[in-house]
């Protein structure tokens, strides 16, 4: 792993040299895929190539399908000696929310995106059910080893790669474990029938399970994630920007979803989702819209609360104190309804002469339509 385009030529020396072998790949180590396509995975063949692949990779954005439309900062690449490939496949563990089962999934077109070969040619994709206790069993990992290709020794090898993975999905709590490419070697004669090789993985956490996961945990890395998703998680928000113009600041997920399915209806794009749950706090709701106003895109604001457990008057209240702290210059809706709605109207009423960028709602619909009025959706 290195982090400067210095450190290249060591790198690569490194690796050839334990290798016997002057090939070796360099691979941008970032949360996104795609990056083949993109050129952020290369092979090399000398210090030279090793450095020039350094530089590109370290002094520009990855672009991919999986990013942001403005890309992704590489931080840190890999350098690992290259492998002679006979043939590339595929294998993932995830949870069927369908049958509420995890799934092992697997082709042999691997090295390439498998959503594009799930398009392309969905039979190419092979499905097996695990056990919920016993996991996956030797006879099914044979019998997609066979299926899949792989022939004398490297069924064995395949197989036990497919059950290896089964296992680690649920001792370490992932969401997905995925290898791709696995690949098989060409024939030596060391090793007749080939040798079966995971070159790359990826494997995604379930963030709930991080109290038992304590070295996965110690492993993240907060310059990769969002700044504002990160900000709003030490306040107990749950937020995920996206790529539209108007903020939303709503209790309740679900309340929140249809928020943005009916700013969309009415020709808005939501620029995040944004739920300050029931339990937060004024302090933390005040942080919410600092978030969502340091966000350049959002053109305008709704808010949209029903109270149950959150009561209006912490909203109304936030919303004055996020006028005097950072102040709108955009267009704000609000929506209120529910618990101490009546306070809440009031404060809010009290506060137009601060906020004169603000309009009320009497409904969601309401509400939607007027955001996407007042910023041109």
């Amino acid at each position: 792993m290195i982090e400067t385009i210095e450190d290249a030529a060591g790198a690569y020396r490194d690796v050839t040299g334990k290798a016997g072998a002057p090939l070796a790949v360099v691979k941008a180590q970032v949360h996104a895929g795609g990056r083949g396509k993109a050129g952020f995975v290369r092979l090399v063949k000398s210090v030279d190539e090793a450095t020039q692949a350094a530089r590109f990779m370290l002094s520009n954005r990855m672009v991919s399908p999986q990013t942001p439309p403005g890309g992704l900062e590489v931080k840190r690449l890999l350098l690992a000696a290259g492998v002679d490939i006979a043939k590339e496949f595929y294998l993932a563990v995830t949870t069927d929310r369908s049958t509420n089962r995890n799934i092992l999934i697997a082709s042999a077109e691997g090295g390439v995106e498998i959503e594009e070969v799930a398009k392309r040619n969905p039979a190419a994709i092979l499905k097996e059910a695990l056990h919920p206790l016993a996991g996956m069993h030797p006879h099914q990992a044979r019998r997609l080893a066979y299926t899949l290709g792989f022939k004398g020794k490297t069924v064995h090898a395949a197989a036990s790669a497919m059950q290896a993975l089964a296992r680690v999905y649920v001792e370490r709590d992932c969401a997905l474990a995925e290898i791709n490419p696995l690949v098989l070697t060409p024939p030596t004669a060391a090793h007749p029938d080939g040798q079966v090789l995971a070159i790359d993985a990826k494997f995604n956490f379930d963030d709930n399970a991080m109290f038992r996961q304590e070295r996965i945990k110690a492993m993240f890395d907060p310059t990769e994630e969002n700044e504002h998703e990160m900000r709003a998680g030490k306040f107990g928000l749950n937020y995920i920007a996206l790529e539209g113009n108007i903020g939303c600041l709503v209790n309740g997920a679900g309340l929140a979803m249809a928020t943005m399915d009916t700013i969309k209806h009415f020709g808005g794009r939501p620029a995040n989702f944004l739920d300050v749950g029931g339990g937060a706090t004024e302090e933390a709701v005040t942080e919410g819209f600092r978030i969502i106003l340091s966000d350049e895109a959002v053109k305008g604001v709704l808010v949209n609360i029903f109270g149950g457990i959150m009561r209006c008057d912490i909203i109304a209240q936030a919303i004055v104190n996020a006028a005097k702290e950072v102040g709108f210059t955009v267009p704000l809706v609000v929506r209120l309804e529910g618990t101490n709605v009546d306070a809440g109207r009031r404060l809010l009423n009290e506060a137009r002469g601060a906020i004169p960028t603000m309009q009320a709602a009497t409904d969601l619909a309401d509400g939607a339509r007027k955001v996407c009025a007042a910023v041109g959706g």
